[in-house]
Protein backbone atom coordinates (compact mmCIF):
# COMPACT_ATOMS: atom_id res chain seq x y z
CA UNK A 1 0.00 0.00 0.00
CA UNK A 2 1.49 3.77 -0.98
CA UNK A 3 0.85 6.75 0.75
CA UNK A 4 -1.93 8.74 -1.41
CA UNK A 5 -0.98 12.41 -2.54
CA UNK A 6 -3.39 14.47 -3.86
CA UNK A 7 -3.54 18.03 -6.45
CA UNK A 8 -6.21 20.32 -5.31
CA UNK A 9 -6.90 23.68 -6.66
CA UNK A 10 -9.06 25.99 -9.04
CA UNK A 11 -8.82 25.15 -12.44
CA UNK A 12 -5.93 26.51 -14.60
CA UNK A 13 -3.30 26.88 -11.98
CA UNK A 14 -1.26 23.71 -13.74
CA UNK A 15 -2.15 20.85 -11.62
CA UNK A 16 -1.57 18.52 -14.55
CA UNK A 17 1.44 20.04 -15.51
CA UNK A 18 3.01 19.19 -12.11
CA UNK A 19 1.47 15.62 -12.03
CA UNK A 20 3.54 15.15 -15.20
CA UNK A 21 6.74 16.56 -13.82
CA UNK A 22 6.40 15.00 -10.77
CA UNK A 23 5.58 11.39 -12.40
CA UNK A 24 7.97 12.01 -15.41
CA UNK A 25 4.96 10.83 -17.45
CA UNK A 26 2.62 12.96 -19.86
CA UNK A 27 -0.41 10.95 -18.73
CA UNK A 28 -1.99 13.92 -17.89
CA UNK A 29 -3.83 16.26 -20.70
CA UNK A 30 -2.37 19.54 -20.14
CA UNK A 31 -3.92 23.12 -22.16
CA UNK A 32 -3.71 26.19 -21.24
CA UNK A 33 -7.88 26.25 -21.27
CA UNK A 34 -9.51 25.94 -18.03
CA UNK A 35 -11.17 22.86 -16.91
CA UNK A 36 -9.20 20.23 -19.31
CA UNK A 37 -8.76 17.64 -16.20
CA UNK A 38 -12.09 16.24 -15.32
CA UNK A 39 -11.92 12.94 -13.62
CA UNK A 40 -9.11 11.86 -11.54
CA UNK A 41 -6.22 10.35 -12.98
CA UNK A 42 -3.64 8.30 -10.66
CA UNK A 43 -0.03 7.84 -11.37
CA UNK A 44 3.38 7.11 -9.27
CA UNK A 45 6.10 9.38 -8.55
CA UNK A 46 9.19 7.62 -8.32
CA UNK A 47 11.47 10.41 -7.78
CA UNK A 48 12.00 10.09 -3.84
CA UNK A 49 14.63 6.93 -3.40
CA UNK A 50 12.85 3.97 -1.30
CA UNK A 51 9.78 6.92 -0.96
CA UNK A 52 7.72 6.40 -3.63
CA UNK A 53 4.31 7.09 -3.86
CA UNK A 54 0.65 7.63 -5.62
CA UNK A 55 0.17 10.49 -6.93
CA UNK A 56 -3.40 11.66 -8.31
CA UNK A 57 -4.56 15.17 -10.18
CA UNK A 58 -7.88 16.56 -9.81
CA UNK A 59 -9.80 18.69 -12.06
CA UNK A 60 -10.81 22.46 -10.70
CA UNK A 61 -12.85 22.79 -8.03
CA UNK A 62 -14.58 25.71 -9.56
CA UNK A 63 -16.98 26.61 -6.76
CA UNK A 64 -20.31 25.02 -8.87
CA UNK A 65 -22.46 22.20 -7.35
CA UNK A 66 -24.20 21.72 -11.19
CA UNK A 67 -23.43 20.23 -14.02
CA UNK A 68 -20.18 19.41 -15.02
CA UNK A 69 -18.16 21.55 -12.62
CA UNK A 70 -19.94 20.52 -10.01
CA UNK A 71 -19.31 16.82 -11.11
CA UNK A 72 -15.60 17.76 -11.14
CA UNK A 73 -15.28 19.10 -7.94
CA UNK A 74 -17.44 16.13 -6.13
CA UNK A 75 -14.46 13.98 -7.93
CA UNK A 76 -11.72 16.89 -6.40
CA UNK A 77 -12.93 16.35 -3.02
CA UNK A 78 -13.09 12.58 -2.94
CA UNK A 79 -9.20 12.27 -4.07
CA UNK A 80 -8.63 14.70 -1.24
CA UNK A 81 -10.88 12.78 1.37
CA UNK A 82 -8.84 9.45 0.34
CA UNK A 83 -5.33 11.10 0.11
CA UNK A 84 -2.82 10.84 2.87
CA UNK A 85 -1.37 14.40 2.00
CA UNK A 86 -3.06 17.07 0.08
CA UNK A 87 -0.65 19.65 -2.03
CA UNK A 88 -2.98 22.57 -2.29
CA UNK A 89 -1.97 24.30 -5.69
CA UNK A 90 -2.22 27.96 -6.61
CA UNK A 91 -1.20 30.34 -8.78
CA UNK A 92 1.67 32.25 -8.37
CA UNK A 93 1.26 35.06 -11.02
CA UNK A 94 -2.56 35.87 -10.84
CA UNK A 95 -2.29 35.46 -6.68
CA UNK A 96 -5.03 34.70 -4.13
CA UNK A 97 -8.75 35.08 -4.76
CA UNK A 98 -11.68 34.36 -3.33
CA UNK A 99 -12.10 30.77 -4.76
CA UNK A 100 -8.69 29.88 -3.65
CA UNK A 101 -10.19 31.03 -0.06
CA UNK A 102 -13.45 28.87 -0.32
CA UNK A 103 -11.06 26.04 -1.25
CA UNK A 104 -9.04 26.47 1.75
CA UNK A 105 -11.08 26.82 4.03
CA UNK A 106 -13.18 23.20 3.13
CA UNK A 107 -9.28 21.39 2.75
CA UNK A 108 -8.89 22.62 6.63
CA UNK A 109 -12.35 20.77 7.28
CA UNK A 110 -10.78 17.94 6.60
CA UNK A 111 -7.66 17.64 9.06
CA UNK A 112 -5.01 16.30 6.69
CA UNK A 113 -1.85 17.06 6.13
CA UNK A 114 -1.22 20.08 3.37
CA UNK A 115 1.27 21.81 1.44
CA UNK A 116 0.79 24.99 -0.16
CA UNK A 117 2.38 24.97 -3.91
CA UNK A 118 2.60 28.33 -5.89
CA UNK A 119 3.02 27.64 -8.82
CA UNK A 120 4.14 29.55 -11.95
CA UNK A 121 6.82 31.22 -10.13
CA UNK A 122 9.05 31.29 -12.68
CA UNK A 123 9.80 35.29 -14.26
CA UNK A 124 7.76 36.76 -11.06
CA UNK A 125 8.62 38.61 -8.25
CA UNK A 126 9.17 35.83 -5.89
CA UNK A 127 8.49 37.54 -2.54
CA UNK A 128 5.39 39.46 -3.52
CA UNK A 129 3.67 36.54 -4.71
CA UNK A 130 4.48 34.44 -1.71
CA UNK A 131 3.67 37.45 0.45
CA UNK A 132 0.18 37.97 -1.17
CA UNK A 133 -0.21 33.87 0.44
CA UNK A 134 1.27 34.56 3.61
CA UNK A 135 -2.48 35.24 4.70
CA UNK A 136 -3.17 31.35 4.53
CA UNK A 137 -1.14 30.53 7.55
CA UNK A 138 1.35 28.01 6.16
CA UNK A 139 4.86 28.10 7.42
CA UNK A 140 6.20 27.64 4.39
CA UNK A 141 4.76 27.99 1.06
CA UNK A 142 6.63 26.05 -2.00
CA UNK A 143 7.20 28.28 -5.05
CA UNK A 144 7.51 25.87 -7.96
CA UNK A 145 7.80 26.04 -11.90
CA UNK A 146 6.25 22.98 -13.21
CA UNK A 147 6.91 23.35 -16.89
CA UNK A 148 10.74 24.46 -16.17
CA UNK A 149 11.14 21.46 -13.60
CA UNK A 150 12.32 24.08 -10.81
CA UNK A 151 10.93 23.74 -7.25
CA UNK A 152 10.70 20.28 -7.51
CA UNK A 153 13.59 18.83 -5.40
CA UNK A 154 12.40 20.94 -2.35
CA UNK A 155 8.55 20.33 -3.03
CA UNK A 156 9.51 16.51 -2.86
CA UNK A 157 11.94 17.04 0.32
CA UNK A 158 8.60 18.80 2.25
CA UNK A 159 6.19 15.49 0.97
CA UNK A 160 8.71 13.37 1.93
CA UNK A 161 8.90 14.45 5.58
CA UNK A 162 4.83 14.32 6.09
CA UNK A 163 4.21 11.57 4.39
CA UNK A 164 3.24 8.34 6.53
CA UNK A 165 4.71 4.82 6.39
CA UNK A 166 1.74 3.36 4.54
CA UNK A 167 -0.74 4.86 2.61
CA UNK A 168 -4.30 4.11 1.78
CA UNK A 169 -4.09 2.84 -1.85
CA UNK A 170 -2.62 0.60 -4.42
CA UNK A 171 -1.20 1.91 -7.67
CA UNK A 172 -1.56 0.41 -10.88
CA UNK A 173 0.97 -2.50 -10.92
CA UNK A 174 2.65 -4.55 -13.85
CA UNK A 175 1.02 -8.02 -13.07
CA UNK A 176 0.88 -9.52 -17.06
CA UNK A 177 -1.98 -11.70 -16.10
CA UNK A 178 -3.97 -8.27 -15.86
CA UNK A 179 -6.40 -7.92 -18.58
CA UNK A 180 -6.19 -4.79 -20.22
CA UNK A 181 -9.50 -3.54 -21.75
CA UNK A 182 -10.01 -0.31 -23.40
CA UNK A 183 -13.51 0.98 -23.50
CA UNK A 184 -13.79 3.00 -27.08
CA UNK A 185 -16.54 4.54 -28.95
CA UNK A 186 -17.81 8.03 -30.04
CA UNK A 187 -18.95 10.48 -27.61
CA UNK A 188 -22.25 9.95 -25.45
CA UNK A 189 -22.16 6.26 -26.20
CA UNK A 190 -21.79 5.51 -22.21
CA UNK A 191 -18.47 4.27 -21.95
CA UNK A 192 -17.84 5.92 -18.39
CA UNK A 193 -21.55 4.66 -17.60
CA UNK A 194 -20.21 0.99 -18.12
CA UNK A 195 -17.06 1.22 -16.20
CA UNK A 196 -18.62 2.73 -13.39
CA UNK A 197 -21.31 0.01 -13.35
CA UNK A 198 -18.36 -2.55 -13.48
CA UNK A 199 -16.81 -0.72 -10.44
CA UNK A 200 -19.57 -0.43 -8.60
CA UNK A 201 -19.32 3.29 -8.06
CA UNK A 202 -18.76 7.03 -9.51
CA UNK A 203 -15.54 6.90 -10.43
CA UNK A 204 -15.96 8.53 -13.83
CA UNK A 205 -18.03 11.82 -14.28
CA UNK A 206 -21.03 10.51 -16.36
CA UNK A 207 -22.89 13.13 -18.32
CA UNK A 208 -24.95 13.56 -21.32
CA UNK A 209 -23.03 16.50 -22.72
CA UNK A 210 -20.80 14.68 -25.34
CA UNK A 211 -17.15 14.39 -24.88
CA UNK A 212 -17.24 14.82 -20.72
CA UNK A 213 -14.43 12.38 -20.50
CA UNK A 214 -11.18 13.99 -21.96
CA UNK A 215 -8.89 12.03 -20.72
CA UNK A 216 -8.26 7.84 -20.76
CA UNK A 217 -8.01 6.75 -17.21
CA UNK A 218 -6.94 3.44 -16.00
CA UNK A 219 -8.20 1.58 -13.33
CA UNK A 220 -7.49 -1.61 -11.61
CA UNK A 221 -10.23 -4.30 -10.99
CA UNK A 222 -10.36 -7.63 -9.64
CA UNK A 223 -13.71 -9.37 -10.28
CA UNK A 224 -14.60 -13.35 -10.06
CA UNK A 225 -10.70 -13.73 -9.00
CA UNK A 226 -9.39 -12.30 -12.47
CA UNK A 227 -7.55 -9.07 -12.75
CA UNK A 228 -8.59 -6.92 -15.20
CA UNK A 229 -7.17 -3.06 -15.93
CA UNK A 230 -10.03 -1.13 -17.28
CA UNK A 231 -9.56 2.24 -19.87
CA UNK A 232 -12.26 4.81 -20.26
CA UNK A 233 -11.25 6.34 -23.33
CA UNK A 234 -12.73 10.16 -24.77
CA UNK A 235 -15.16 9.42 -27.97
CA UNK A 236 -12.94 9.92 -31.37
CA UNK A 237 -15.33 11.57 -33.78
CA UNK A 238 -14.10 11.74 -37.72
CA UNK A 239 -10.87 14.02 -38.31
CA UNK A 240 -12.67 16.37 -40.54
CA UNK A 241 -14.97 17.22 -37.60
CA UNK A 242 -11.67 17.78 -34.93
CA UNK A 243 -11.14 21.34 -34.66
CA UNK A 244 -10.43 22.20 -31.01
CA UNK A 245 -6.56 21.02 -29.98
CA UNK A 246 -8.05 19.51 -26.59
CA UNK A 247 -10.24 17.43 -28.43
CA UNK A 248 -7.16 16.30 -30.69
CA UNK A 249 -4.72 15.59 -27.56
CA UNK A 250 -7.72 13.40 -26.37
CA UNK A 251 -7.97 11.74 -29.54
CA UNK A 252 -4.18 11.16 -29.29
CA UNK A 253 -4.89 9.34 -25.82
CA UNK A 254 -7.95 7.36 -26.77
CA UNK A 255 -5.64 5.95 -29.60
CA UNK A 256 -2.75 5.55 -27.26
CA UNK A 257 -5.18 3.44 -24.84
CA UNK A 258 -6.32 0.91 -28.23
CA UNK A 259 -2.67 0.35 -28.73
CA UNK A 260 -2.18 -0.22 -25.00
CA UNK A 261 -4.90 -2.67 -24.72
CA UNK A 262 -5.72 -6.54 -25.61
CA UNK A 263 -9.53 -6.60 -25.85
CA UNK A 264 -11.35 -3.32 -27.31
CA UNK A 265 -14.68 -3.19 -26.22
CA UNK A 266 -16.75 -0.81 -29.09
CA UNK A 267 -19.56 0.53 -27.52
CA UNK A 268 -22.62 1.20 -30.41
CA UNK A 269 -26.12 3.16 -28.95
CA UNK A 270 -28.96 0.73 -29.74
CA UNK A 271 -31.12 3.74 -30.55
CA UNK A 272 -28.86 5.42 -33.17
CA UNK A 273 -27.18 2.03 -35.00
CA UNK A 274 -24.54 2.12 -36.68
CA UNK A 275 -22.93 5.56 -37.75
CA UNK A 276 -19.86 7.02 -39.85
CA UNK A 277 -18.05 7.30 -36.52
CA UNK A 278 -18.61 4.27 -35.39
CA UNK A 279 -16.81 3.01 -38.57
CA UNK A 280 -14.35 5.14 -37.81
CA UNK A 281 -13.28 4.27 -34.43
CA UNK A 282 -13.46 0.05 -35.29
CA UNK A 283 -10.91 1.12 -38.29
CA UNK A 284 -8.63 2.58 -35.26
CA UNK A 285 -9.10 -0.70 -33.47
CA UNK A 286 -8.83 -2.86 -36.39
CA UNK A 287 -5.78 -1.15 -37.91
CA UNK A 288 -4.09 -2.06 -34.16
CA UNK A 289 -4.77 -5.49 -34.74
CA UNK A 290 -6.60 -5.66 -31.19
CA UNK A 291 -9.02 -7.88 -30.11
CA UNK A 292 -12.70 -6.53 -30.44
CA UNK A 293 -16.07 -7.08 -28.81
CA UNK A 294 -18.71 -5.32 -29.92
CA UNK A 295 -21.56 -4.08 -27.56
CA UNK A 296 -25.42 -2.65 -28.21
CA UNK A 297 -25.85 -0.24 -25.21
CA UNK A 298 -28.85 1.20 -24.11
CA UNK A 299 -30.62 -1.81 -24.94
CA UNK A 300 -33.13 -1.38 -21.93
CA UNK A 301 -36.76 0.68 -23.04
CA UNK A 302 -36.57 -1.06 -26.78
CA UNK A 303 -39.37 -2.58 -27.82
CA UNK A 304 -38.76 -5.68 -29.45
CA UNK A 305 -39.14 -4.24 -33.14
CA UNK A 306 -36.78 -1.64 -32.65
CA UNK A 307 -34.19 -4.71 -31.35
CA UNK A 308 -34.95 -6.55 -34.42
CA UNK A 309 -34.28 -3.43 -36.71
CA UNK A 310 -30.92 -2.54 -34.37
CA UNK A 311 -29.75 -5.99 -35.05
CA UNK A 312 -30.57 -6.05 -38.73
CA UNK A 313 -28.05 -2.75 -39.14
CA UNK A 314 -26.27 -3.82 -37.05
CA UNK A 315 -25.73 -7.34 -38.63
CA UNK A 316 -25.12 -5.69 -42.28
CA UNK A 317 -22.94 -2.50 -41.63
CA UNK A 318 -20.57 -5.57 -39.37
CA UNK A 319 -20.03 -7.96 -41.50
CA UNK A 320 -17.16 -7.17 -42.13
CA UNK A 321 -16.46 -8.09 -38.25
CA UNK A 322 -18.66 -11.12 -38.30
CA UNK A 323 -15.99 -12.69 -36.12
CA UNK A 324 -16.93 -10.55 -33.13
CA UNK A 325 -19.67 -10.95 -30.83
CA UNK A 326 -21.62 -8.74 -30.16
CA UNK A 327 -23.71 -8.23 -27.10
CA UNK A 328 -26.08 -6.27 -25.66
CA UNK A 329 -26.13 -4.30 -22.32
CA UNK A 330 -27.69 -1.53 -20.23
CA UNK A 331 -24.78 0.48 -18.76
CA UNK A 332 -27.36 2.62 -16.43
CA UNK A 333 -29.09 -0.86 -15.47
CA UNK A 334 -26.13 -3.27 -15.43
CA UNK A 335 -28.12 -5.50 -17.39
CA UNK A 336 -25.56 -7.91 -19.56
CA UNK A 337 -22.37 -7.75 -17.93
CA UNK A 338 -21.99 -11.18 -17.35
CA UNK A 339 -22.56 -11.70 -21.02
CA UNK A 340 -19.86 -9.19 -21.35
CA UNK A 341 -17.05 -10.45 -19.56
CA UNK A 342 -17.54 -14.01 -20.96
CA UNK A 343 -16.49 -12.59 -24.47
CA UNK A 344 -13.73 -10.93 -23.43
CA UNK A 345 -12.73 -13.74 -21.98
CA UNK A 346 -13.33 -15.61 -25.27
CA UNK A 347 -11.71 -12.73 -27.22
CA UNK A 348 -8.55 -12.67 -24.75
CA UNK A 349 -7.71 -16.32 -25.16
CA UNK A 350 -8.07 -16.19 -28.72
CA UNK A 351 -5.69 -13.39 -28.80
CA UNK A 352 -3.20 -14.68 -26.74
CA UNK A 353 -3.38 -18.18 -27.57
CA UNK A 354 -0.40 -19.98 -28.30
CA UNK A 355 0.44 -22.09 -31.15
CA UNK A 356 2.87 -24.87 -32.03
CA UNK A 357 5.02 -24.76 -35.52
CA UNK A 358 3.57 -28.29 -35.73
CA UNK A 359 -0.12 -27.55 -35.56
CA UNK A 360 0.29 -24.43 -37.75
CA UNK A 361 1.76 -25.92 -40.32
CA UNK A 362 -0.81 -29.19 -40.42
CA UNK A 363 -3.47 -27.00 -40.20
CA UNK A 364 -1.73 -24.90 -43.99
CA UNK A 365 -1.79 -28.64 -45.13
CA UNK A 366 -5.37 -29.35 -44.41
CA UNK A 367 -6.47 -26.20 -45.90
CA UNK A 368 -4.08 -26.87 -49.19
CA UNK A 369 -5.62 -30.42 -49.44
CA UNK A 370 -8.98 -29.23 -48.65
CA UNK A 371 -8.82 -26.59 -51.38
CA UNK A 372 -6.22 -25.89 -53.60
CA UNK A 373 -5.38 -21.74 -54.95
CA UNK A 374 -6.53 -21.49 -58.54
CA UNK A 375 -3.84 -21.35 -61.42
CA UNK A 376 -2.83 -18.11 -61.97
CA UNK A 377 -1.15 -17.56 -65.65
CA UNK A 378 -0.48 -21.24 -65.91
CA UNK A 379 1.54 -21.66 -62.22
CA UNK A 380 0.20 -22.46 -58.99
CA UNK A 381 1.28 -21.39 -55.31
CA UNK A 382 2.33 -23.71 -53.27
CA UNK A 383 2.20 -23.71 -49.28
CA UNK A 384 5.20 -25.45 -47.78
CA UNK A 385 5.25 -24.95 -44.34
CA UNK A 386 3.71 -22.71 -41.41
CA UNK A 387 4.85 -21.07 -37.72
CA UNK A 388 3.15 -18.74 -35.36
CA UNK A 389 4.83 -15.02 -35.63
CA UNK A 390 3.57 -13.74 -32.71
CA UNK A 391 -0.04 -12.88 -30.76
CA UNK A 392 -2.19 -10.12 -30.40
CA UNK A 393 -3.67 -10.35 -33.44
CA UNK A 394 -2.37 -14.06 -33.53
CA UNK A 395 -0.14 -13.80 -36.85
CA UNK A 396 1.11 -16.85 -38.69
CA UNK A 397 3.74 -16.84 -41.24
CA UNK A 398 3.32 -19.12 -44.39
CA UNK A 399 6.57 -19.97 -46.10
CA UNK A 400 6.17 -21.56 -50.63
CA UNK A 401 6.54 -20.09 -54.17
CA UNK A 402 4.53 -18.04 -55.60
CA UNK A 403 2.67 -17.00 -53.19
CA UNK A 404 2.23 -13.58 -55.08
CA UNK A 405 -0.32 -15.31 -56.95
CA UNK A 406 -2.48 -15.90 -53.86
CA UNK A 407 -6.10 -13.28 -54.39
CA UNK A 408 -7.72 -12.12 -51.46
CA UNK A 409 -10.29 -14.50 -51.59
CA UNK A 410 -7.92 -17.62 -51.27
CA UNK A 411 -6.49 -15.55 -47.68
CA UNK A 412 -9.74 -14.98 -46.65
CA UNK A 413 -10.55 -18.61 -47.17
CA UNK A 414 -7.45 -19.52 -45.02
CA UNK A 415 -7.98 -16.53 -42.22
CA UNK A 416 -11.46 -18.54 -41.97
CA UNK A 417 -10.23 -22.38 -42.35
CA UNK A 418 -7.92 -20.97 -39.22
CA UNK A 419 -10.74 -19.19 -37.35
CA UNK A 420 -12.71 -22.55 -37.65
CA UNK A 421 -10.26 -24.77 -37.26
CA UNK A 422 -8.51 -23.02 -33.69
CA UNK A 423 -11.82 -22.02 -32.60
CA UNK A 424 -10.92 -18.37 -32.68
CA UNK A 425 -13.28 -15.54 -31.75
CA UNK A 426 -13.51 -12.03 -31.14
CA UNK A 427 -9.64 -11.70 -32.53
CA UNK A 428 -8.41 -10.56 -36.28
CA UNK A 429 -5.86 -12.88 -37.66
CA UNK A 430 -2.95 -11.86 -39.82
CA UNK A 431 -1.25 -13.48 -42.44
CA UNK A 432 2.33 -13.24 -43.44
CA UNK A 433 3.79 -14.92 -46.84
CA UNK A 434 7.35 -15.42 -47.46
CA UNK A 435 8.51 -16.90 -50.60
CA UNK A 436 11.45 -19.34 -50.28
CA UNK A 437 14.29 -17.94 -51.90
CA UNK A 438 16.86 -19.76 -54.54
CA UNK A 439 19.92 -20.33 -52.89
CA UNK A 440 21.73 -20.38 -56.29
CA UNK A 441 19.97 -17.25 -57.91
CA UNK A 442 22.21 -14.70 -58.99
CA UNK A 443 25.11 -17.34 -58.54
CA UNK A 444 27.66 -17.63 -61.37
CA UNK A 445 29.05 -21.44 -61.49
CA UNK A 446 32.54 -20.96 -62.35
CA UNK A 447 33.82 -24.37 -64.03
CA UNK A 448 37.58 -25.12 -63.28
CA UNK A 449 40.07 -26.24 -66.01
CA UNK A 450 39.27 -29.83 -66.42
CA UNK A 451 35.74 -29.11 -66.58
CA UNK A 452 36.63 -26.59 -69.40
CA UNK A 453 38.67 -29.23 -71.36
CA UNK A 454 36.11 -32.22 -70.74
CA UNK A 455 33.20 -29.59 -72.25
CA UNK A 456 35.78 -29.15 -75.24
CA UNK A 457 36.29 -31.94 -75.77
CA UNK A 458 32.31 -33.31 -75.75
CA UNK A 459 31.59 -30.42 -78.10
CA UNK A 460 34.13 -31.49 -80.96
CA UNK A 461 32.46 -34.75 -80.15
CA UNK A 462 29.31 -33.67 -81.47
CA UNK A 463 30.73 -31.80 -84.17
CA UNK A 464 32.29 -34.85 -85.79
CA UNK A 465 29.19 -36.81 -85.09
CA UNK A 466 26.99 -34.51 -87.22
Amino acid sequence: MLPLVALVGRPNVGKSTLFNALTRTRDALVHDEPGVTRDRNYGVCRLLEGRPFVLVDTGGIAGEDEGLAGATARQSRAAAEEADLILFVVDGREGASALDDDILRWLRKQSKPTLLVVNKSDGIDLQTALAEFARYGFGDALPVSSAQRTGIDALLAKTAALLPAEGSTETLDDDPSRVRIAFVGRPNVGKSTLVNRILGEERMIASDVPGTTRDSIAVDLERDGRKYRLIDTAGLRRRGKVEEAVEKFSAFKTLQAIEQCQVAVLMLDASEGVTDQDATVLGAILDAGRALVIVLNKWDGRTDYERQQAEALAARKLSFVEWAERVRISALHGSGLRELFKSIHRAHASATHVFSTADVTRAVEAAYTAYPPPVVRGHVAKLRFAHPGGDTPPTFVVHGTRLKTLSATYQRYLENFFRKRFKLVGTPIRFIFRENNNPYEGKKNVLTDRQVEKKRRLMRHVKRGG
